[in-house]
């Protein structure tokens, strides 16, 4: 990490039945650094460009989630707009088949560099992202493009557009298995209802919705929910 390009801090991170997590993560949200344009290209603004290092209440519910269940070495699991990949981590920790992906050109290099903190063996990162959008190049992701599908599709903090529901569901219909298991953390942010709708188009059924309250990272006041959807 470039201390001369952007400022980042280190926190210890407790998920209950997991050991501590440490993780790199930017500084604030006033971090910027794009000078050759991959972010820009990408659909990442100026003020969004910070989002991805920063680690979210809801993505330390979803970490939360993942360490509690059980682990079976031949389910294929997919952490979408993973960001810092806490719930990767915990997960790849724990033994689970999991793979990360984000659209950001720096979440790979995030993802490397906490699983060094934490002494993990490599965890397998592809560039993923939803909407309308060009073919990316490689050259701008720095990594392979998202293909395969999986058993177990996670994410948190997703919803936070109108376009969202739509493009989300689609994107994960594209990711999953005709058999498969959708897992969202959904911070309130308004969209819930819409992307239920969209998702039971696509033959996924809302099996779970369970209320989450603050964590103890955080001073922030949080309230969410926790989405499972079963396609079978």
């Amino acid at each position: 990490m470039n201390a001369l390009t952007y400022q980042t801090q280190t926190n210890s991170i407790k998920i209950s039945g997991v050991k501590n997590l440490f993780i790199r993560s930017l500084l604030d949200r006033q971090q910027y650094y794009d000078p050759t344009g991959a972010a820009a290209r990408l659909g990442i603004c100026s003020a969004s460009w910070s989002l991805f290092g920063m680690l979210w209440p809801s993505s330390i519910h979803l970490a939360s989630a993942l360490a509690k269940r059980p682990i079976n070495p031949n389910e294929r699991i997919l952490e979408i707009g993973c960001g810092l990949a806490l719930a990767s981590l915990v997960g790849h920790r724990l033994g689970a088949n999991i793979t990360a992906c984000d659209r950001h050109p720096k979440a790979k290099l995030f993802l490397e560099e906490n699983l060094r903190l934490n002494n993990l063996s490599k965890l397998p990162f592809r560039h993923g992202q939803w909407g309308e959008h060009p073919v990316p190049s490689t050259k701008d992701t720095g990594a392979a493009l998202l293909s395969k599908k999986y058993d177990l599709v996670i994410g948190s903090d997703l919803l936070y557009e109108p376009d969202m529901p739509k493009a989300l569901a689609s994107f994960v219909d594209e990711c999953a298995n005709p058999n498969a298991e959708v897992w969202i953390v959904d911070p309130n942010r308004g969209y819930r209802t819409a992307f239920n709708k969209k998702m039971g188009l696509l033959g996924f059924q809302l099996s779970s919705e369970a209320s989450l309250s603050e964590v103890e990272i955080t001073d922030e006041k949080y309230k969410g929910r926790l989405l499972i959807y079963n396609r079978c």
